[in-house]
């Protein structure tokens, strides 16, 4: 198959329209051709090209940042000599000045499918910048690895935020190029948009089920995305961030797994099983122990619990991340009903609410979880018409 990158080079047909127009591109460590030089080089060394500066969204253009709220400095590439501009930072809008270098903005971005992971949002706020300066859009398209299955409850109105760009379900199923689609109708933008799509995606056929194994290289997009199993389990496992419990991060296998030094995890999967054994389906559970390097918990033995979705039995259309990770939280709320689950800390620039309700768009998960007399059923109910409304709508902005 041909990401969105290697079909606008390999093409002349394609670049003709970028012909005398200055160019910027938007990525980061995972913006690479099929030969695995990086998308800023590869056009840089394009004749019919005119690079005249870049852009990179959280964790940098390097990718070298590991936490949220780490903020990138802008700088000057020192073999291009082009300006590099962060979008994550004090200024996560493109602002006037970065606008003005460039005539066509190149978006190559690998994402992961969910709606918190914050390139979605930087997708909006380059739409919107570009609809007030007249500039052109351009999404070189690339896979959703988390496929095209849809998950969790719809951002809720007044919740929005730097991961939350819009009301959207927390697992998507769309390509960045069609989120784009998406968001110029949802929010009325007039802006040139243009997708330059892949050729070749299958994102309903196994063994890669959105990702193209055994044909592309997996390169992190940020540094806590190692795996395609970490891109399956994420829709789920970022609601760890705004929980006490360790989401792996200072462990080789972040956001695949959960756990504190205070923990059962056989008490806990036990649990899970017995209270919603039909959301379980599609993964395998097992116990494990970790020591963090860093981040939450770090330097501690912490018993945890691992999600495995990558040996034969993952079956991707079963397999519901966001509702595993939910009855994670709520079995240890029945074991443990004093448990300090939530974490209160200040996420993604967000100071006044809940990191758990900004993650999930509003505190209907975190409410679920608490009620000690609620049923897996009442939060389906909540769920299940959002992820139906959802797959009706986003029907018209699909590509592939």
């Amino acid at each position: 198959m041909k990401f969105g990158v290697d079909r606008l080079l390999s093409d002349p047909d394609l670049r003709r329209d970028l012909r005398g127009r200055r160019v910027a591109l938007l990525g980061h460590p995972a913006s690479v051709t099929a030969g695995l030089t990086h998308s800023l080089d590869a056009l840089a060394a394009c004749p019919d090209i005119q690079l005249t500066a870049a852009f990179g969204p959280q964790h940098g253009m390097k990718g070298d940042l590991q936490d949220n709220m780490m903020e990138s400095p802008d700088e000057t590439d020192p073999v291009l000599g082009i300006p590099v501009f962060s979008l994550y930072g004090e200024v996560r809008r493109p602002t006037g000045q970065s606008m003005g270098t460039f005539d066509v903005i190149l978006i190559d971005m690998q994402d992961l499918g969910c709606r918190i992971y914050t390139f979605v949002t930087t997708l909006l706020y380059v739409l919107e910048a570009a609809a007030e300066h007249g500039k052109s859009v351009w999404v070189l398209d690339r896979p959703n690895p988390a496929g095209r299955p849809v998950e969790g409850t719809t951002l809720r109105p007044g919740w929005e935020s730097f991961v939350g760009a819009g009301p959207m379900p927390m697992r998507h199923g769309m390509t960045l190029g069609e989120m784009g689609r998406w968001f110029i109708r949802t929010f009325n933008l007039e802006v040139d948009y243009r997708v330059i799509e892949m050729e070749g995606w299958r994102p309903d056929e196994g063994p890669g089920w959105g990702w193209p194994l055994n044909e592309r290289s997996w390169i992190n997009p940020s540094p806590n995305a190692p795996n395609v199993s970490m891109a399956r389990a994420y829709a789920g496992t970022v609601m760890l961030e705004g929980t006490t419990l360790s989401e792996g991060r200072g462990t080789t296998r972040p956001l695949e797994l959960f756990g504190a030094p205070d923990l059962d995890a056989r008490a806990i999967i036990a649990e899970m099983q017995a209270f919603a054994p039909q959301w379980l389906n599609g993964c395998r559970l097992r116990d494990v122990w970790f020591q963090p390097t860093f981040h939450k918990h770090a330097g501690l033995l912490c018993n945890g619990v691992q999600i495995h979705v990558d040996d034969p039995s993952y079956d991707h259309a079963a397999f519901r991340p966001w509702r595993v990770q939910a009855l994670a939280f709520k079995a240890i709320r029945r074991l443990r009903p004093d448990y300090d689950l939530w974490r209160d800390f200040p996420y993604e620039y967000v100071f006044d609410r809940l990191a758990i309700d900004v993650i999930n768009g509003g505190p209907q998960l975190r409410e679920w979880v608490d009620d000690a007399e609620a049923q897996a059923g009442d939060l389906d109910a909540v769920a299940e018409p959002d992820e139906r409304a959802w797959e009706e709508g986003r029907r018209a902005f699909l590509l592939y």
